[in-house]
């Protein structure tokens, strides 16, 4: 019985010892950094350091925009301030006196004549002359 009982151990720890082996290569095998998940884990990694440099380009490039854009803003708000102040001073010109000599042959065919307005039209280009940005 002995006998038996010491025959059912060993053969039960050599069997364990082919299983670590076996879990070993296999291990081995997935921590590669040519095929395994190594080499998945360097390659993301990579990608991670070349997106955070990206990241960082484009927010140096979105300040600069956004001071750009500050600048922009308050040179047409000073604009708008000098317009403002010169359309109020506008109010206080007297109205325009007209001459007292005899009308000119073109003032009196102007008279006859009503006014004619300037039309612009502007047209889009067709859509297939655009260039997509890239």
């Amino acid at each position: 019985m002995q006998l038996i009982a010491d025959i059912l151990l060993a053969a039960g720890a050599f069997g364990a010892a082919v299983y670590c082996y076996i879990l070993a290569q296999r291990l081995k095998r997935l921590q590669t950094l040519e095929t395994g998940m190594g080499g998945a884990i360097a390659v993301l990694s990579a990608q991670v350091d070349d997106m955070t440099k990206a990241l960082e380009t484009a927010r140096g490039a979105a300040d600069n925009q956004v001071q750009t854009l500050e600048a922009i803003t308050d040179r047409g708000e000073a604009v708008a301030t000098r317009l403002e102040l010169l359309l109020a001073s506008m109010h206080d010109l007297p109205a325009e006196q007209k001459p007292a000599g005899p009308p000119a042959r073109a003032s009196a065919v102007s008279e006859e004549e009503p006014e004619k307005r300037l039309r612009f039209v502007r047209r889009r280009p067709a859509q297939d002359a655009l260039e997509a940005a890239e």
